[in-house]
């Protein structure tokens, strides 16, 4: 059909030569036809729930597995300090640079996992049993969390975020005043001491533990609604193994100010 339109006209008239090729034979235009289109890059999967709850059972089995090779070979207490500065360290790049890599993650769990079977030899040492409780209570604050989050009795709202992070970073900044101000008192602050403001702490401290649980639980909530990549499962079960240590250490304490061996 010709061009109504003078330039295209004239240009069709100027170039057909130059524009003309071989006749296609039949197998060419077969050819061309069975040629796979092009596809542009597979957008990456969402992440699920089912993902995160995979990513946790491995990133807190490897921190449970890791505490019973160091309970089991009774691993010196000398390593708790360089184990936690290990941890600390790869935890704060997975926090602040928000990373994905499961080295990181499984490397702070293999860390934290050491002191943990260290400190909780110890303290079985000293208090038989009170390991099981401390796992036992873990559990059911756990569970417990979990229920309220998923009855909707509680969620998070962006106030209650902000304050329980910021109680966070005031409680570490406590702990660490409490641990200079031992080097020069016995006891420090009395933040932990079997005392009464001793006992209080501890209880707060668990509940803040809980507290962060909740807000695991609404990121992955938030993260599955939003449709991110199936990649960012570790960093929630890296959240979730955070939270989870916290909450296990401060209930061993607590319980180690009332436990009765007799």
């Amino acid at each position: 059909m010709q061009s109504r339109n003078p330039v295209l006209s004239r240009l069709g008239k100027n170039n057909r030569q130059s524009w003309a090729g071989p006749t296609a034979s039949p197998q060419y235009l077969q050819d061309m036809y069975n040629a796979p289109a092009y596809a542009p890059p597979t957008a990456a999967r969402p992440m699920t729930v089912d993902d995160v709850v995979v990513r946790g059972f491995i990133t807190l089995g490897t921190l449970v597995a890791s505490a019973a090779v160091a309970w089991y070979f009774d691993f010196p207490p000398a390593v708790i300090a360089p184990a936690v500065i290990v941890g600390l360290v790869l935890g704060l790049i997975v926090s602040f640079k928000q990373s994905t890599n499961p080295a990181l993650i499984l490397g702070y769990s293999v860390s934290y996992g050491i002191a943990i079977g260290v400190i909780s030899n110890a303290f079985n040492y000293l208090y038989e049993g009170i390991v099981f409780q401390a796992v036992l209570g873990t559990m059911v604050a756990f569970g417990g969390v979990l229920a309220v989050y998923a009855l909707k009795i509680f969620r998070p709202t962006p106030k209650f975020t902000k304050f329980v992070v910021a109680a966070g970073f005031a409680a570490v900044g406590l702990m660490l005043v409490n641990w200079i101000a031992s080097i020069f008192t016995q006891g420090g602050l009395g933040l932990r001491t079997d005392s009464p403001i001793g006992w209080i702490f501890s209880v707060a401290m668990i509940l803040l533990g809980c507290f962060f649980l909740l807000l695991d639980f609404a990121a992955v909530e938030e993260g599955v609604r939003a449709g991110v990549p199936e990649k960012y499962s570790w960093l929630m079960a890296f959240g979730l193994t955070v939270s989870l240590v916290w909450l296990y250490l401060e209930i061993l304490r607590f319980i180690s100010y009332f436990f009765n061996n007799d």
